[in-house]
């Protein structure tokens, strides 16, 4: 089975980041504040939405960061995705 997004929805993987604090503690992706990095893994064509004309301006492999409660959560073939809006993507990690 496969996900292909519609119009200016993008499909996007989380990824589990880890941080050290200064005592040397390792926080994982879940033990932290929100906001996510997550993989873009699919884009949809764009086209018009709500009578505006939108340009996908990320492509799939780009790394983004999105606000913690965007998008659907869904599960396939036992892998979590989110889908969002390109207006619930905040910035792309470079």
């Amino acid at each position: 089975m496969k996900l292909i997004p519609l119009a200016d929805h993008i499909i996007l993987k989380m990824v589990e980041t880890e941080e050290t604090t200064k005592g040397g503690i390792i926080l994982t992706g879940t033990a932290k504040e929100k906001p996510s990095v997550a993989e873009v893994i699919a884009v949809g064509p764009g086209g018009t939405v709500d009578g505006k004309t939108i340009e996908i301006t990320v492509k799939p492999g780009d790394k983004v960061i999105t606000s913690q409660y965007a998008g659907s959560k869904v599960t396939l073939e036992d892998v979590e995705y989110v889908i969002v809006r390109q207006n619930d993507i905040l910035a792309i990690v470079e």
